[in-house]
């Protein structure tokens, strides 16, 4: 299967918590970082998810904000996944920002061009990938 989705990560089911229609899923990541999905409580009965599955967190990269400066900041957002600009790609529009994180992975966002200038984006600087646990996607094998 060939996806859209710019970040891709492997990772276990850690916990579930089920609702009354959704469940939030904790799934652990290679070097103790860990990603919220929520998804439907029948997508956790198709899927068969159980703590300890192997999954696939997927999300679109125009889904991810970047944060430079967290001091004092409170987001509902429930994934910060803190790390460092390793890429960043200008457009006339839009922006690619490559944030490598601590356990060797890459996070890509998509954001205005005007939010990365805004923002003084530049290759080295500390940086955040942010995203809503309903942002992501779970895949697991057939």
């Amino acid at each position: 299967m060939k996806i859209s989705a710019r970040n891709a990560f492997a990772g276990t089911v850690d916990a579930i918590k089920s609702g009354a229609i959704n469940a939030e899923i904790d799934i652990a990541l290679p070097g103790g970082l860990h990603i919220v999905a929520t998804v439907t409580n029948d997508a956790v009965s198709e899927l068969g998810l159980t703590p300890g599955k192997p999954v696939t967190a997927l999300i679109k990269a125009s889904s991810v904000l970047v944060l430079t400066d967290g001091n004092g900041v409170k987001l509902s957002a429930r994934n910060c996944l803190p790390g460092t600009i390793t890429a960043l790609i200008d457009g006339p529009v839009s922006s690619e920002v490559a944030i490598g994180l601590a356990n060797g992975s890459t996070v890509f966002a998509t954001i205005t061009h005007e939010g990365s200038v805004a923002l003084g984006l530049q290759i080295g600087m500390s940086a955040s990938a942010v995203f809503k646990a309903p942002s992501v996607l779970l895949a697991v094998s057939a």
